[in-house]
Formats: structure tokens, C-alpha cells, sequence
């Protein structure tokens, strides 16, 4: 998505800030570059972490969902190209923007081009799941304007990066098991079990569930902004486009 907690101890799920080396910017750049080996496996990472809005934003073009599936791979193909990233370490900005506005150019201008290059062979990547796409994208809400809908996914994707990532942590340190049960209360959820229950359940405390699980929710807030801080040009940029992304999955 190990072992639990015993002995009635309060386990400690690492919580501190996590530092980015890279941003998404670099991520395209060095998969572009032929003597970066480890540059494609991290554009494959974007790739499955961010396709789903691009995708969805192609349907509301009003293409199948075929069409759809092979436009959203043709399009990160055309990312790989080198020629086509001059001028990108200089342009900064946001990354969710440079994505959409690159799209539409492709939608607009590419797409002959590009199909016609793959029938005489060319790079893949990572294949879509046209069905599970689609079924993603039945179950979206509607939204008035294709861009708008592009807006909200990504703020989704970034929350469900974000929630990913401090699985992984936890994971990492033995205790998915903690996590699995304390998930409902990252986000306030009322619905959420007990936490008397859930200490009996864990070996742990009532007072130690509740510290665990403020730990957990700060660590969940960091992470959000660490991701939005790939996505952007410069610091500066990061609680502008937090407060951006928070509007749209509030509103």
C-alpha cells in the first residue's frame, strides 16, 4: 500500500523533513540525456505518477478512451525528445502549467507527426491500462471546462503522491501495520475507529495513539509541499501553489 508495535511501547514512524534533490524539471532533462542510465526509470516514476490527469484532461477533448491512452503515451514520448527541452532549465515556473500548456501544443500540432514516426518505430513508455483509466475517469466528477478538470487531478495526484510516499517511510521503518490503521485519521476523518480500540489492537497506549497519529498528520502536511516543491520554478512558488492546489480540492 512489518511488523506492528508491541510491548505497549509507542513506536516512532520517522517524521522529519524530507529533502529533494531533484525536481520534475530534472527529471525530464536527465531522461532525455543518453549518459543518464538512471534518468528513464525517474521519468517512468513521473510517468505513473501523473499520467491519470493528462489522460482525463484528453477525454474531455472529447477523445475515446483508446485515443486517449495512445495520445497520453505519444505525449510523454515527445517529452523524451531532446530537441524538444531547449530552453526548459531556464523556464522555470510551474510544473503542472508547462505540462498542460505542452499538451494542448501537442493536441494542436503533434499528433500527425508523432503517430506517423511511431509506425516506422521509435521509444515507448510505460504502457496505460486503458480499462482501469477509464474506469478512474467514469467515477471523476464532471467539471465545466477540460482545464479545469486538469486543475483538480493534479491536485488529487499530488495528495495521493504525498500519501504514497509516507507509506513508503513507514514501510521502510516496519510499520505498515501502524499506518493501515491510523490512515482514516490522517485527514480528520470522524469515521475513523476509536483510539482506545485501535491501542488495544496495537499493543499501544490511548495517549501513545493519539501522539503517533499528530506525528503522522504533520508528516502527512510536510509531505504535500515537498512534492509541490519539484513542481515549481523557486521556492518563493511553493505556498502559492499550495494554497492554489488546497482551494481546488476543498472547493
Amino acid at each position: 500500500m512489518v511488523m506492528g508495535p508491541s510491548g505497549g511501547q509507542s513506536p516512532e514512524p520517522t517524521v522529519g523533513p524530507s529533502q529533494f534533490t531533484t525536481t520534475h524539471w530534472s527529471v525530464i532533462l536527465d531522461a532525455a540525456r543518453p549518459e543518464s542510465p538512471g534518468g528513464v526509470e525517474a521519468f517512468g516514476r513521473l510517468y505513473r505518477d501523473y499520467w491519470y490527469p493528462l489522460y482525463a484532461y484528453v477525454r474531455r477533448r472529447g477523445r475515446s478512451p483508446h485515443e486517449a491512452e495512445e495520445l497520453t503515451q505519444d505525449f510523454f514520448v515527445l517529452l523524451l525528445e531532446r530537441e524538444r527541452l531547449r530552453g526548459l532549465e531556464r523556464s522555470g515556473g510551474r510544473f503542472r502549467s508547462f505540462l498542460l500548456k505542452a499538451l494542448q501544443n501537442f493536441l494542436a500540432n503533434e499528433y500527425d507527426r508523432v503517430s506517423a514516426r511511431k509506425r516506422g518505430g521509435g521509444c515507448t513508455v510505460i504502457p496505460l491500462d486503458e480499462v482501469e483509466a477509464e474506469s478512474v475517469f467514469l467515477a471523476d466528477p464532471s467539471v465545466p471546462e477540460p482545464e479545469a478538470g486538469f486543475e483538480r487531478n493534479w491536485a488529487f495526484a499530488v495528495i495521493a503522491n504525498a500519501s504514497a510516499n509516507l507509506e513508503k517511510e513507514l514501510r521502510a521503518s516496519g510499520k505498515e501495520k501502524l499506518f493501515q490503521h491510523l490512515r482514516p485519521h490522517l485527514q480528520g476523518d470522524a469515521a475513523g475507529r476509536p483510539y482506545a480500540e485501535l491501542a488495544a489492537e496495537l499493543g499501544m497506549s490511548e495517549g501513545a495513539v493519539k501522539v503517533t497519529v499528530h506525528r503522522l498528520r504533520q508528516r502527512y502536511g510536510e509531505l504535500p509541499r515537498a512534492e509541490v516543491a519539484r513542481t515549481v520554478g523557486s521556492e518563493t512558488e511553493v505556498a502559492e501553489e499550495l494554497r492554489h492546489l488546497i482551494e481546488i480540492v476543498s472547493g
